[in-house]
């Protein structure tokens, strides 16, 4: 794992955004510590600064720095420790079904017209109206180590997901799904595929991201236990009283 010690880190600079709308709670300004210069930011430089709770967005490395919300908190699961609850068994069960190709990010027209419908279908319309452009900055630009998943079902796409592979495990960037099909658990399967793959591979973590627990699009990750949560910059196992707290 790479230290905050190690040289390369030692020539990333970071500085603050302007405050921007929170795109998760509602009436909350934000602001991110964004990681730079970007070219220097490989697989081994972002193994050091995800494990310190930073995301990739294309080719931005961020973390959220709020000055007033401390909301965001990031969370991985430890995948060797892991077991599915009842429901998870039966989105595994029903999903089996799906064929998955591991790929290198690319822009297809199908992806993107799945994208929109998902966008669409479950944030509102956030995202409804992206251009081509605005979506290969988001998902196909990456510096780091990182696989587009297409999971299939009789030659159609039924979802995609945007992984990164760092030192300790895979990282979960986004998953986007045929929003139409209703009694479909393609989320919670893409989430239980990668831990498959982790534990395939021998890596110890998947990093979720920020769960954050007044916003409903982020709750889902608490579901899958055991959880660690980057508090007080420890990982340490996730305390279910966070799911009823308030953090801001």
């Amino acid at each position: 794992m790479t230290s905050p010690h190690d040289v390369p880190l030692q020539k990333i600079q970071f500085y603050v955004t302007s405050p921007y709308s929170c795109g998760y709670l509602a009436k909350q300004r934000a602001q991110s510590l964004i990681a730079t210069p970007q070219h220097l930011i490989d697989r081994n430089v972002y193994s050091g600064l995800i494990s310190q709770g930073f995301r990739r967005s294309g080719q931005y490395v961020y973390r959220p720095y709020c000055e007033q919300c401390d909301a965001c908190i990031p969370v991985r699961i430890p995948v060797n420790e892991f077991t599915p609850n009842r429901s998870q068994s039966r989105a595994w069960k029903k999903h089996q079904n799906l064929s998955v190709s591991i790929q290198a990010l690319h822009f297809d027209d199908i992806h993107f017209e799945l994208y929109l419908r998902y966008q669409a279908a479950r944030h509102e319309g956030d995202g409804e109206h992206e251009s081509a452009e605005q979506y290969k900055q988001f998902l196909v630009q990456s510096n780091v180590e990182s696989y587009l998943l297409q999971f299939e079902l009789d030659g159609v796409c039924k979802m995609v997901c945007v992984v990164d592979r760092v030192q300790d495990g895979l990282s979960a960037v986004y998953t986007f799904y045929e929003p139409n099909d209703q009694h479909a658990s393609y989320g919670t399967y893409a989430i239980l595929w990668l831990i498959d793959w982790c534990k395939r591979e021998q890596l110890p973590f998947l990093y979720l991201g920020y769960w954050i627990s007044g916003s409903p699009k982020m709750v889902y990750k608490q579901n899958f236990r055991p959880l660690q949560a980057l508090i007080d910059r420890q990982w340490q196992d996730f305390d279910a009283t966070l799911a009823s707290a308030s953090t801001i």
